[in-house]
């Protein structure tokens, strides 16, 4: 039984060595090896190491993957108009000094996330003091976000991070201005559809304008040429009828006669009170144009 006890105790003594003196690095993490509390190794590469057992040496792992610090709630800042907005952003960031990083942070991951948020917001501050509201949400949005980075790198190598990216989610007025803001938006919107609708009409009434002069000119136009072709149609049937009639002014004569009764007998009704001698009926008493009909012959 003695000899069971003590194999068993000395199988847990080499289980807790042999636990206790390897560590696994994984490929996602660094790892800082103390000895006595003195940072004595960093370790970038993954895989299977070994260590002296506490409290010799232990280990601190860190993470090595991309980072991404984004605050609940918006900062205010005031552009260079003294106007106040809100800004959402987000760092993405990375340890690249893991010895550094520990020094200045115990490697409290809080701590450091709290430190490069006072230092994004400190730069924040100093560009959007700089720039418009109209610069920073749109015309130098680019330009605002590359001189944060920059800034906020310098001071960041200083503590063993890298920044990757600093990008401004949303930005947007503070309540107590958004209404004047809009109305201002609206006003000027009300102003350019008012000076298009005026322009419009202007040209409208000009295209109008146009379309009743080319009206009036084409009808002009139209007319005189009827006119002309009418007139020349009346001078050749004139000539026609000169023409025709002439050969026998005698029958001209009859058939103008006829063209008066017809104009002047339409209908039943008519009814003309002149005297029957009368040169209007020469062709109804004698059709060959003479004063008295000729006595029929039996």
């Amino acid at each position: 039984m003695n000899r069971l006890i003590s194999l068993l105790i000395c199988i847990f003594l080499a289980l807790w060595l042999m636990f206790s003196t390897i560590f696994v690095v994984d490929q996602r993490q660094y790892a800082i090896l103390f000895a006595f509390g003195e940072v004595k190794q960093v370790i970038n590469q993954p895989g299977l190491h070994f260590k002296l057992p506490p409290p010799f040496q232990n280990v601190l792992f860190l993470d090595k993957r991309i980072l991404t610090i984004d605050p609940p709630d918006t900062d205010r800042f005031i552009t260079a108009e003294k106007m106040n907005i809100l800004i959402d952003a987000f760092v993405k960031w990375r340890i690249t000094d893991p010895k550094l990083y520990f020094v200045s942070f115990g490697g409290d991951e809080k701590r450091a996330q709290d430190r490069m948020s006072q230092i994004v917001k400190a730069a924040l501050n100093d560009e959007i003091t700089k720039r418009t509201v109209r610069e920073v949400i749109s015309g130098q949005r680019g330009k605002v976000m590359d001189s944060i980075r920059s800034k906020v790198a310098e001071e960041a190598k200083q503590i063993g991070v890298d920044i990757i990216d600093v990008r401004l989610k949303r930005v947007d007025y503070v309540d107590q201005i958004n209404a004047s803001v809009y109305d201002r938006m609206k006003s000027e919107r009300l102003r350019v559809a008012n000076e298009l609708r005026s322009t419009g009409s202007a040209d409208s009434e000009k295209i109008r304008a146009d379309a009743d002069k080319q009206r009036t000119v084409i009808l002009a136009e139209a007319y005189r040429d009827a006119e002309k072709m009418r007139g020349e149609g009346d001078a050749k049937a004139s000539q026609i009828y000169a023409q025709a009639f002439g050969q026998n002014p005698e029958f001209y004569k009859f058939y103008r006669s006829l063209e008066a009764y017809r104009a002047s007998f339409k209908t039943r009704q008519d009814l003309m009170v002149i005297d029957p001698n009368s040169e209007f009926f020469k062709y109804f008493r004698s059709p060959a144009g003479g004063g008295t009909a000729a006595p029929a012959k039996k």
